[in-house]
């Protein structure tokens, strides 16, 4: 595989069929995986344990918080990612353990400070609309590449889109490249992050787009 992206989430639970699943979730971009942009030399039976991270686990609850299910340890999200891409990317020799590998995710994670740097620019959560084009140019001024912007489309009979994810793209040297959002092409994640019958998408640079104050 050519890339690694991160991809940072904030209203995960605006992605969900029932709020009711979702358990106080986060008013700041979390991280939501890490991961090869091929799953390829995967390895199924090299499962998650939990106590290969316990060093980790007060920054990923609070950085990479599982914010769908109530269980007191909330493991069941780190898990899933780590069997669906962690055992992928564990090909790479700085990502090839379950401690590397999330503990590398969190690293690139504080490194970006996305929270921080949409402030610096002037962006945050309102009940106004940013111009998508404005959000871009902001990020891309601020880290020297061009991430990939997921938003929620319009709801019917609504003019805004809702931004939901922001991805960074990495080489396997993890230095910060331009994501090639190409319209249509598939991402990994979107079977499970829908809101009703909608799916995350690329954001469209012609829709106001709202930065959501509270995640419901």
């Amino acid at each position: 595989y050519s890339w690694i992206h991160l991809a940072n989430t904030l209203c995960f639970c605006l992605l969900q069929m029932d709020a009711n699943d979702c358990h106080d979730p986060p008013k700041y971009w979390t991280i939501h995986g890490l991961w090869p942009d091929r799953a390829e030399d995967c390895n199924r039976t090299w499962h998650f344990n939990v106590t290969e991270i316990k060093d980790l686990l007060s920054d990923m609850r609070h950085y990479w918080p599982d914010v769908l299910h109530s269980s007191l340890n909330r493991t069941q999200f780190w898990k899933h990612e780590w069997d669906k891409h962690g055992t992928c990317a564990a090909t790479l020799e700085v990502l090839n353990s379950q401690k590397k590998y999330f503990g590398k995710a969190l690293e690139l994670y504080q490194h970006i400070d996305l929270n921080g740097c949409l402030l610096k620019a002037g962006i945050k959560p309102s009940s106004s609309y940013y111009k998508m084009t404005a959000i871009k140019e902001a990020l891309t001024r601020f880290y020297g590449v061009t991430p990939k912007i997921q938003c929620i489309p319009p709801e019917e009979g609504e003019k805004a889109q809702t931004i939901g994810q922001i991805e960074f793209c990495f080489t396997k040297e993890l230095q910060l490249v331009n994501c090639a959002a190409l319209e249509g092409e598939s991402n990994p994640l979107q079977a499970h992050l829908k809101l009703g019958n909608s799916e995350l998408s690329v954001c469209n640079d012609t829709l106001p787009t709202y930065y959501p104050s509270e995640v419901q």
